[in-house]
């Protein structure tokens, strides 16, 4: 009998664990491990870089389902860093990020969909920038999933690349001589709420 009441609640946990496993988690994203990269065509001379940081938002995660996780992002244009101050100030101005009008980049996914191999995978969604939005494709690739070894929270990790026409968005500026084609690397952490 006292076998009994053990393997029911063996059993009992095991299936507790693997629903809890299937429902689908929010995971909140840790700015201090993520950035935003992008780059551009500099007159054919040389291609500058430059990121945004104290990125904000939530990674839902569906096991389960792959297809019906989801991606909310909002990016202070106040964050960028191109390493020249001058340049970032120029920047923030009504010809470019209109940062004073526009605080906020943000992209919110409307499709994902997972490759064979269930760590790649295509994210389709409604980039914002300067008050206009347009649909781009992220090709991202899960780095890992699982208990971060310092806080114990349960965290997962991506990386991203994707790009655009930043004419697309109201900022013309000098193309061609300047590049109208921005390519953005991202990386991201971020984890359960504790």
């Amino acid at each position: 009998m006292k076998s009994l009441k053990v393997f029911g609640l063996g059993l009992a946990v095991a299936v507790t664990t693997t629903l809890s496993m299937a429902k689908p988690v929010d995971y909140k994203i840790d700015p201090t491990h993520t950035a935003t990269v992008f780059s551009w065509d500099h007159f054919g001379f040389s291609t500058p870089y430059a990121n945004f940081s104290d990125i904000q938002g939530t990674i839902k995660v569906d096991n389960a389902k792959p297809a019906n996780s989801s991606v909310d992002v909002t990016i202070p244009v106040s964050s960028l860093n191109t390493n020249v101050k001058a340049l970032d100030e120029h920047l923030a101005k009504a010809e470019w990020f209109d940062a004073a009008k526009y605080p906020t980049i943000t992209f919110k996914s409307t499709k994902v969909e997972p490759k064979k191999d269930k760590k790649h995978f295509k994210i389709t969604g409604n980039l914002t920038v300067k008050g206009i939005t347009k649909p781009v494709v992220l090709d991202a690739v899960l780095n890992k999933q699982g208990e971060h070894p310092m806080t114990k929270a349960q965290s997962i990790g991506f990386n991203a690349t994707t790009s655009f026409k930043r004419s697309d968005f109201g900022i013309a500026s000098y193309v061609p001589n300047v590049g109208d084609k921005i390519t953005v690397q991202i990386t991201t952490e971020a984890s359960v709420a504790q």
